[in-house]
């Protein structure tokens, strides 16, 4: 059921909305029949360290604004259990392959990232979607004509879905932009390699090892020379950060018990 267990919770500075896997898939695919545009942001480890070194006021915009934000890391959905909170694990690319599989029948589907090969790949594979694409340069997040031509293109392509395949924070600061320009439909997913996975151009990691939290080391390995600052050296930081937030909402609970009681002198 849509909305069951639908409740926002805030953890780590960011609001995660409590869906259920399959209710997130029923909601996207309601979105893609409207005429209005919405987006779909799915943080994991990196996303949030990113957010707390940056502390761009555009970069953080950019996920409050979305329609949905589901937790996309067994490790968060870890930490934050540790802090008392249900967070319910919604992968990125386990919706998009409920998507492409399952829940969507047909419709228009957009893709701004990916090569020829993959463009070539991913709709071989679906035939049954109208497929658009766009390659964008690299350095989106700071090429404003890249960006403009970008909201440009969803916005003529009329998509359903619209899927964002080039990394965080561009995905999520482009979808911003479009939902600001209001000229757009369909909803807009930022899911990273979600559909390379599915063409077989990346691998995912096998499934007692994403039960483990450990899908990061065998991207890792698969992929060391461009992933392992991300994993070594910037993604340990994240204990850091919840161990922050922690000590900061102890605090708030702590002013707020003191400031009830107060009431009764």
């Amino acid at each position: 059921m849509i909305g069951e267990g639908a409740l926002r919770c805030e953890f780590l500075g960011m609001m995660f909305d409590r869906w259920s896997a399959a209710s997130v898939g029923a909601r996207v695919a309601d979105l893609a029949s409207g005429q209005s545009f919405s987006y779909v942001v799915t943080p994991n480890v990196d996303h949030i360290v990113q957010l707390y070194r940056s502390q761009d006021p555009a970069h953080i915009g950019s996920y409050e604004r979305a329609t949905l934000c589901v937790c996309d890391s067994r490790i968060l959905q870890r930490l934050a259990s540790w802090s008392g909170l249900d967070l319910p694990l919604v992968r990125g690319s386990d919706l998009t392959r409920d998507l492409l599989e399952d829940v969507l029948l047909s419709g228009k589907i957009a893709v701004v990232g990916g090569d020829a090969q993959f463009h070539h790949d991913i709709a071989q594979r679906y035939p049954r979607f109208a497929w658009q694409f766009h390659q964008p340069p690299m350095g989106v997040r700071h090429n404003a004509k890249a960006r403009t031509e970008i909201a440009e293109f969803v916005e003529a392509s009329g998509a359903d879905v619209i899927f964002f395949v080039i990394g965080a924070p561009q995905s999520e600061l482009v979808c911003s932009e479009i939902l600001e320009r209001g000229r757009a439909r369909g909803v807009a997913l930022c899911v990273g390699a979600s559909l390379a996975f599915l063409t077989g151009a990346k691998r995912r990691a096998p499934l007692w090892m994403q039960g483990a939290s450990l899908e990061w080391l065998f991207r890792l390995a698969t992929e060391p020379r461009r992933l392992w600052r991300r994993y070594l050296v910037d993604g340990p930081e994240i204990f850091l950060i919840w161990r922050r937030w922690q000590k900061d909402r102890s605090a708030r609970l702590t002013a707020a018990s003191g400031s009830s009681l107060s009431g009764y002198e």
